[in-house]
């Protein structure tokens, strides 16, 4: 436990949060809506400092990150608790539930991903991702600081539902981000994630000029998976940045949902529609090996091959095309 971040003393003991949009006012012995920021005696507490949920040496492509160190792995770090409530939730136990942790302060997460690197490992760093990474603000703000000293990339897999504040102030430590873009409508959020879009909106615009970012969107048949909503997702991309990564994922019933899986067919149309406009667009949980390679967008050369977590880097020499010597939009 350890004293929260981003809040303000109110009358009669209550806190306000002011580290996401829900702005919770936390009455003493109380809970916000993540349930690990705690009123206690009239200061904000965070409860899961430290604590491990989750972890995991993962490939890169995983996250799922794909122009970012491709075919490298990451020490891969979750907690409990979420700011939102998605129906649809494929980490609801230790984001809605009460798993065991482990204690892992800053230090040892640093040391765990540099002793990695030392067994000769493709280690590039930790990310912070399975539960929430947002709602471990306070550890993760330390554990970054340490890791960029040590020349390790942090990297936040998040559904990017934050206040500007403390977006701002841990940003210049995050080397990527993948943030999960849940539909293009806020009737979408507040039916069923509890939130609302703007917020996440407002995140995209504001990380992507300060770190490498890709977009992550469930494809839920019947709720987000319209042509209409995909259209209006493609078109704020592509006025952002044409060359940001976009992966459409196939939905299967978990948690609250049980509707059936997305058909293959939809995530195909979503891909040939995001073609029109962003030069990289990838579909995830489909098992179609195509929809996961990347190609040059200017001679469409293979430039990597993707097999599932298999990857290799074929067509690139340094950040261009290997064949035409077209810039790539890739960190490596």
């Amino acid at each position: 436990m350890k004293e929260a971040m981003f809040w303000q003393s109110k009358e009669d003991g209550l806190v306000f949060c002011e580290l996401c949009p829900k702005g919770c006012s936390i009455r003493e012995g109380h809970k916000g809506f993540c349930r690990v920021r705690e009123n206690r005696g009239g200061i904000l507490y965070t409860l899961n400092y430290g604590q491990v949920s989750s972890y995991a040496l993962d490939p890169m492509e995983k996250k799922p990150l794909y122009h970012f160190y491709p075919d490298t792995l990451i020490l891969s770090l979750g907690t409990v608790g979420c700011n939102l409530r998605c129906g649809f939730c494929q980490n609801w136990q230790i984001a809605h539930g009460e798993p065991q942790t482990l204690d892992l302060s800053p230090r040892q997460a640093v040391d765990l991903a540099k002793q990695q690197r030392d067994k000769g490992l493709p280690c590039s760093g930790i990310a912070y991702t399975y539960s929430e990474p947002f709602m471990w603000y306070e550890y993760i703000y330390d554990t970054a600081r340490l890791a960029q000293q040590a020349g390790l990339k942090n990297v936040l897999v998040t559904n990017g539902y934050v206040r500007q504040e403390p977006l701002q102030k841990i940003l210049p430590y995050i080397d990527a981000m993948n943030i999960d873009v849940k539909g293009f409508t806020d009737k979408y959020y507040k039916d069923n994630c509890l939130g609302h879009l703007a917020p996440v909106i407002k995140t995209v615009e504001t990380a992507y000029k300060e770190c490498h970012v890709e977009i992550t969107t469930l494809l839920v048949p019947g709720l987000n998976d319209s042509e209409e909503e995909v259209q209006e997702l493609v078109d704020w991309l592509a006025g952002l940045d044409p060359d940001m990564p976009v992966h459409f994922s196939r939905y299967f019933p978990n948690y609250q949902f049980d509707l059936p899986p997305t058909p293959e067919a939809t995530l195909q149309r979503a891909y040939q529609l995001a073609k029109r406009k962003l030069h990289y667009v990838y579909l995830g949980n489909l098992g179609d090996a195509g929809s996961q390679n990347t190609n040059c967008p200017k001679c469409g050369e293979l430039m990597i091959r993707r097999e599932g977590y298999r990857t290799e880097v074929t067509g690139l020499k340094e950040k261009a095309c290997r064949h035409c010597g077209n810039p790539i939009r890739m960190v490596l």
